[in-house]
């Protein structure tokens, strides 16, 4: 996964109408915390973080203090109707630091024939991996897969350095037949009348 690095301020002004003020400019509040050290504030720019937050578990770069930081988004709070970013989270990360996040899980390839449907029993799969190497998603093949067959946490194949941060026999996936109700005939309805 690549760095993506983005400028921020340190914030002095704190509350509502700082807050205000700062998103009408483009801004988008934030804290940055972990290791033990104080929270720091920040206002980051608005749509370079819209966009840097469409990779999941993106590992951004701010600088703190006059000095580049790793950080990971942990928690994001979203204007309710607009859907434009409020408030971030952030954690601050070491290079070499194993950190657990939730990677999607993406499927290829076709169902065995008969109206099978597949459940995504985890939309995302818990790993552990180095906060500088982590991927952005996991893919699964469902090739020909019957109704009753699962996708269990140990079958997937991760990426080397990751590791699974969930149970191995979790189920991911799972293959369910389609209940479809009995479609009457038309033509026999008619008879029948």
């Amino acid at each position: 996964m690549s760095e993506i690095r983005l400028a921020a301020e340190t914030r002095t002004e704190f509350g509502k109408g700082a807050a205000r003020r700062a998103r009408r400019a483009g801004l988008v509040p934030g804290v940055v915390y972990g290791h033990g050290l104080a929270p720091v504030h920040l206002n980051l720019p608005g749509h370079d973080l819209m966009m840097a937050l469409k990779t999941p578990n993106a590992l951004l770069v701010v600088p703190i203090e006059g000095k580049d930081e790793y950080v990971l988004p942990k928690a994001v709070q979203r204007e309710a109707i607009k859907r434009t970013i409020e408030h971030v989270d952030l954690l601050l990360v070491k290079r070499g630091e194993k950190v657990t996040v939730e990677v999607p899980v993406h499927t290829e390839g076709e169902l065995a024939a008969g109206g099978n449907l597949l459940e995504h029993v985890l939309q995302a799969l818990p790993i552990e991996a180095e906060a500088t190497h982590l991927p952005e998603a996991v893919t699964v093949s469902v090739e020909g897969l019957e109704a009753g067959a699962s996708v269990l946490a140990k079958d997937i194949v991760l990426p080397a350095g990751v590791a699974l941060a969930v149970e191995a026999d979790a189920v991911v996936l799972q293959v369910i037949a389609a209940q479809a109700a009995p479609v009457e005939d038309e033509a026999a309805e008619g008879a029948e009348a």
